[in-house]
């Protein structure tokens, strides 16, 4: 199944639709239940419902259906009752540690990484990021996600990705010129993370097939930046997998229906396989060219992340958004 949320001038959560397979056509689901925060809340009523009209959509059995056009639609959770950050790709961990010199965990290769982000604003998938100081070093991060259901206090590994109900693409925008001071004070991240954004449709993890196993998904995540590829990294090399990083953030904390857990930054050892950011890219230049020669984002540039199945179809539409320049209100 594949839901998405339209956008609205006055309601915060947007319209629940429901859209066909090909990413052609939508309907409105709003008659079952209003937005996707509630269907996620109400999982165990709305779900058989909500499949029935997804297979009529497909068998152009809707009346009601209409033309997708992606700029209409918000993120799936245009904000979410939480959203926490793993970092379940080695490389990247390691990679982004050398670049501001700090050494990556002892337990790097056995406790998951993982920070909680704000989630009361995401951005649309094709809303500006907006820069107030080109220092300040904005990057993207393509990621993959999970939304779960309610998740009982410590749950297990084993027991955890009983509680997924959706999938996800990410991109994490990250303030890279913030993040060493923020972290130096010894709090975390704030302000070196601002408003993420999510590609239009989120997806049931049996649209997958395949690609959906062991609490991963193992298709490559398509990295545009500039209209020039900048990475194709398969999604599926995470070390920690979905069910680590649910157990992990659900160890001393029940999580509410409707909570994003993001994969961080998904990395290849492969560097042919090019990166999801520009971090890894400029350690990897200061690595083998002794200097880093890749800006980060400035005013006009343009990012696109994608993943596709096999047959060239897009999954969960694009995420596909530019950087403007801001003033700060005063």
């Amino acid at each position: 199944m594949k839901l998405g949320s339209l956008k609205h001038p006055t309601l915060r959560d947007g319209e629940l639709v429901v859209v066909s397979r090909d990413n052609l056509l939508a309907v409105r689901a709003t008659d079952i239940t209003p937005n996707l925060r509630s269907a996620i809340e109400n999982w165990g009523d709305v779900q058989e419902p909500l499949s029935q009209r997804y297979e009529q959509l497909n068998q152009g059995e809707c009346d009601q259906a209409f033309t997708v056009n992606e700029k209409d639609f918000h993120s799936p959770l245009p904000r979410a009752v939480g959203w926490m950050d793993g970092s379940a790709y080695i490389q990247h961990v390691r990679l982004v540690r050398q670049a501001r010199n700090a050494a990556p965990p002892e337990t790097l290769m056995t406790v998951p990484l993982m920070y909680q982000g704000g989630s009361d604003v995401f951005l649309a998938p094709d809303e500006d990021i907006p820069q107030t100081d080109f220092s300040h070093g904005t990057d993207f991060e393509g990621e993959v996600g999970v939304i779960v259901d309610d998740v009982p206090l410590g749950v297990s590994a084993e027991n955890a990705l009983n509680y997924v109900r959706l999938i996800v693409i990410i991109n994490d925008v990250s303030l890279r010129g913030l993040i060493p001071a923020e972290l130096k004070q010894g709090f975390g991240f704030l302000q070196s993370k601002p408003s993420s954004a999510f590609a239009p449709f989120a997806i049931t993890p049996d649209e997958l097939g395949d690609a959906w196993r062991d609490g991963r998904v193992h298709l490559p995540l398509l990295v545009h930046y500039n209209e020039t590829q900048f990475g194709h990294a398969d999604a599926g090399h995470m070390h920690f997998s979905f069910a680590d990083l649910i157990a992990h953030a659900a160890r001393t904390r029940r999580l509410a229906a409707g909570t994003i857990i993001g994969s961080g930054t998904v990395s290849n050892e492969d560097t042919a396989k090019g990166s999801s950011c520009l971090a890894e890219k400029r350690m990897l230049e200061i690595i083998h060219e002794g200097a880093a020669k890749t800006p980060f984002m400035k005013v006009g540039d343009r990012i696109r992340i994608e993943m596709k199945e096999p047959s060239g179809q897009s999954l969960f539409g694009a995420i596909n958004q530019k950087v403007v320049g801001v003033k700060p209100h005063a």
